[in-house]
């Protein structure tokens, strides 16, 4: 959530809650003050906004794993008092005066009830940006017919309708708000940041030595990726694992590995198994459409590979990024797989890198379900503005996102996904006019609208509107 300190009626300041990416746009035209958990070290263009004030809050310590299950229902009420006194402390005394609050939604408690609060203590105007429902989340964890649930959903629906203002990501949701929540919202499409764009060749190679260390080392005991790359050093800078520097000249390796690339924060909303399952199906099936016996040994096909011989289907080298709770139980279970020609690696960029390594890659893939049904995974939309085409879990309103053929693709279960993937890596480099056509609508999906260009259209008018009607 972010604050802003008040200014001249014809250039209003918000405490906008919203992705840290967006206040970069935002802040083209206004102060803006962003109010946020710590976490992840936020894109230099955000922190070197000189429009841009960030307040970092405390964040609450997780000590629910260690402490006995009896005083779990205590800590869920403990946590959402203690968060919000230091909420509405950020908003009222830190935060210079702002016109707006625009708080995003979820997370809802108490969130929703510290902005309003606050907005009513320093009259300024609140706007909500439904970006999902809180309660749908929280019943992930919890289940859905906890009475928790039915308190947090309470509560996101009346300080919901409290809300001057409301935005939301999807015109699912916009409907849900208006015939089930009485709630009047206008969409607006999360869309790339600037710094979410196509990553150069000399981008691409630079990317690749910094992870070399990381790209060297498997998983398991040894893989297709480790199997070719044993004369590569941890600090090499002439050679990766897909480039190669031949005197000034930087050249992708013809027998280099197709890199997908899968962006998870390792929750209940996104079945990981999937993925994996999708995997083992590719390996299976590229061996039996290559006519292979399957006691055929692994090192000699890995040696051909790193001599230099190119097969019909590629090896395929996974790169899963994020942070989460269930990533350790994958990584077991990955380290347990026994495959040929695809390999994972699991990694946490940086804001910098996260970007140049979408850009970098060939195909993206997104397990995002939803817990409502009703939003939009963003990661989706910041591969789009990497120019890098989706494989996505279809779900009721991902077509409001991605469109089939054009750039991406929908899959329903791991048989599926492997089907895809068998179908557009087929000749890969050269020979792949289906994922050639993709990436063409891609780039031309991430290069259509920016951030600036969305806030001006749809934020900007509803949220003047709000203010003027506040300040009369």
């Amino acid at each position: 959530m972010c604050g802003g300190s008040r200014g001249s009626w014809s250039q209003p300041s918000y405490a906008v809650s919203c992705p840290l990416p967006c206040a970069s746009g935002v802040a083209a035209s206004l102060e803006v003050d962003i109010v946020a958990y710590g976490g992840s070290e936020p894109h230099s263009a955000v922190i070197e906004n000189e429009s841009i004030h960030i307040h970092t809050m405390i964040q609450w310590q997780k000590y629910s794993h260690s402490l006995p299950k009896i005083f779990y229902p205590l800590m869920l009420l403990l946590k959402p008092i203690i968060q919000f006194v230091i909420l509405l402390w950020f908003l009222c005394f830190k935060v210079p005066h702002p016109d707006a609050f625009i708080v995003q939604n979820p997370p809802s408690v108490p969130t929703l009830v510290a902005v309003k609060w606050a907005s009513s203590l320093r009259k300024s105007a609140f706007i909500v940006d439904w970006h999902n429902f809180g309660y749908t989340l929280l019943g992930l964890s919890v289940g859905r017919s906890s009475p928790f649930v039915s308190i947090y959903h309470w509560f996101e629906k009346h300080y919901g309708q409290m809300a001057n203002g409301s935005l939301c990501v999807t015109r699912a949701m916009q409907h849900e708000l208006a015939q089930n929540w009485g709630i009047r919202a206008t969409v607006l499409y999360d869309q790339p940041p600037e710094f979410f764009c196509p990553t150069s060749l000399q981008e691409k190679h630079k990317l690749f030595c910094r992870l070399n260390r990381y790209l060297c080392h498997p998983l398991g005991v040894r893989d297709c990726v480790t199997a070719t790359t044993t004369g590569i050093g941890a600090a090499d800078q002439n050679e990766t694992l897909f480039t190669t520097l031949v005197d000034t000249d930087i050249l992708l390796k013809p027998n280099r590995p197709a890199l997908v690339v899968s962006s998870t924060s390792w929750t209940p909303d996104e079945d990981f198994g999937i993925l994996l399952e999708a995997a083992v199906m590719y390996d299976r099936r590229v061996a039996a459409l290559l006519d292979e016996n399957d006691s055929a040994d692994e090192g000699v096909l890995w040696k051909e590979i790193s001599g230099g011989k190119q097969y019909l289907y590629p090896r395929l080298l996974f790169i899963i990024t994020g942070k989460g709770p269930e990533k350790e139980k994958y990584e077991e279970k990955i380290k347990r797989l026994n495959l040929k020609r695809v390999a994972f690696r699991t990694m946490w960029l940086s804001a910098e890198e996260y970007p140049l390594l979408l850009g970098s890659a060939d195909l993206g893939v997104c397990l995002h379900t939803s817990s409502s049904g009703l939003d939009l995974p963003m990661k989706v939309v910041d591969m789009f503005g990497c120019g890098l085409p989706v494989c996505a879990v279809s779900y009721s309103c991902i077509d409001e996102l991605v469109e089939v053929e054009k750039n991406g693709l929908l899959f329903s279960s791991s048989s599926e996904l492997a089907d895809e993937l068998l179908m557009l890596f087929r000749g890969f480099p050269k020979e792949c006019d289906a994922l050639k056509s993709l990436k063409n609508g891609a780039l031309e999906t991430g290069s259509s609208a920016r951030w600036a260009t969305e806030w001006e259209e749809h934020a900007k008018p509803l949220i003047s509107e709000v203010i003027s009607r506040n300040l009369n």
